[in-house]
């Protein structure tokens, strides 16, 4: 039986929801065994566009990717909404938009728009009362109670951690179902979050490397109180830096040949996408057997 999002975040043990930004990286995660999968602003920003996270990817080319990685996996989906793209009528559009896509939860922050990544300078921000406006819209907006609405602040870079703390009070006050306080500085600032909000919602924390909170692991953030974490975009700087040194290795050789052992070959890779059990499943219909 299939476990809601909700009901998986109640459990004592932490949910690890890895980046993903396509069909095939979606499916290699649920064949890795991962229970949810985490739809990155950030690794769409960079896969589709080759841009930075600074607010230029749009709603409709996040439930694009939301539809077509729902095509193939029946996985749970945490869907980064950036800040609803707008007020809190656009936020509300963006909840049924990414809610018929087939996401699960939606993550909104309260930076002004466009947004920029939570671990880059210079961020700026919307009133707290606006912030909770849109998490009401949002919540009036969700065809079913089953969506979550995951709340994040990034106040701490901007008005300290004072009033992170103060605005996440507001953001579940307002009918957010889960926290997300971003990017503390230290393990004091993780223990202290968990101190002031843990029991009263579910907690999420955000590893990235080479970011401004210190990477922990999944079961040092569970003994710490966090319900949930996301490495929202090592799969992208993971595969960067393979694509560069292949793109390096072509032009130096001309061949693929140094670096066979670092590839999958045509039938491998079939393979781990499932040609053949579609292809025979496409049989089935055909009145010739082609497929």
């Amino acid at each position: 039986m299939t476990v809601s999002l909700r009901e998986r975040l109640a459990r004592p043990e932490i949910l690890l929801a890895p980046g993903i930004y396509d069909g095939m990286t979606a499916a290699l995660a649920e064949q890795a065994g991962f229970e949810a999968l985490y739809l990155s602003g950030a690794a769409v920003a960079y896969t589709r566009l080759g841009r930075p996270d600074i607010g230029l990817s749009t709603m409709t080319e996040m439930a694009e990717t939301m539809a077509l990685i729902r095509d193939r996996v029946a996985l749970p989906v945490i869907i980064d909404a950036d800040t609803g793209f707008g007020n809190a009528l656009n936020a509300q559009r963006t909840m049924r938009v990414y809610e018929r896509a087939g996401a699960n939860a939606l993550q909104v922050e309260d930076q002004t728009f466009p947004k920029r990544c939570g671990h880059l300078s210079d961020k700026t921000l919307i009133s707290s009362p606006e912030m909770a406006g849109k998490i009401r819209a949002m919540a009036d907006a969700r065809a079913s109670d089953e969506t979550l609405i995951i709340a994040r602040t990034d106040a701490i870079a901007v008005e300290g951690f004072e009033a992170a703390m103060d605005r996440a009070h507001a953001y579940l006050e307002a009918g957010a179902d889960a926290l997300f306080v971003e990017a503390p500085r230290s393990r004091e600032e993780l223990q202290e979050i968990v101190r002031r909000h843990g029991g009263r919602a579910a907690l999420m924390a955000n590893m990235v490397e080479g970011g401004l909170t210190p990477i922990t692991s999944a079961q040092d953030l569970q003994e710490l109180g966090f319900s949930l974490v996301i490495f929202p975009g090592g799969i992208v700087r993971a595969l960067a830096r393979t694509a560069q040194e292949y793109y390096a290795s072509l032009k130096a050789t001309g061949s693929n040949r140094a670096f066979a052992d670092r590839m999958f070959d045509f039938s491998g890779l079939n393979g781990v996408i499932g040609t053949p059990e579609l292809l025979e499943a496409g049989r089935a219909y055909d009145p010739e057997g082609k497929g």
